[in-house]
């Protein structure tokens, strides 16, 4: 159900943004293929909410904008960025984000290796399970 959210989320963007975060999405799996998708923040001005990756806690969301594509990682300011593909909520102590413009392309390996750091730092720390 979730993947299917996704996938309208992205066919319906139909534009250069589809297609990025049809790309990151496709990296994250190849990453961690037992990343799990979730699709939260869903409201009447965003009815398709927010795609989001999970393993262990968040390790990053996936927003759509007018002009851009934003994947905001949740323990981003804890992860080594070698390749400094972070460019994005850089003041924040937890949170670091890639913003994507139209054009941009992505170092697919830096953005892998992002990824399989976040999965570690969750494992290392999981998130905290829900009460109620």
């Amino acid at each position: 159900m979730t993947a299917e959210l996704i996938d309208a989320k992205i066919k319906g963007l139909g534009d250069w943004r589809g297609a990025a975060l049809a790309k990151l999405r496709a990296l994250i799996h190849a990453a961690d293929p037992e990343v799990e998708e979730v699709v939260k923040w869903q409201k009447p001005t965003n009815p398709a909410g927010v795609p989001v990756w999970e393993h262990a806690g968040i390790l990053c969301t996936g927003e759509t904008y007018k002009d851009k594509v934003k994947l905001t990682f949740a323990k981003g300011a804890a992860l080594a960025d070698p390749k400094t593909l972070f460019n994005s909520s850089l003041d924040g102590n937890a949170r670091r984000a890639i913003d994507l413009f139209e054009g941009d392309d992505i170092d697919e390996a830096a953005f892998k290796a992002l990824i399989r750091a976040a999965v570690e730092a969750n494992l290392e720390k999981p998130a905290r399970p829900k009460k109620g």
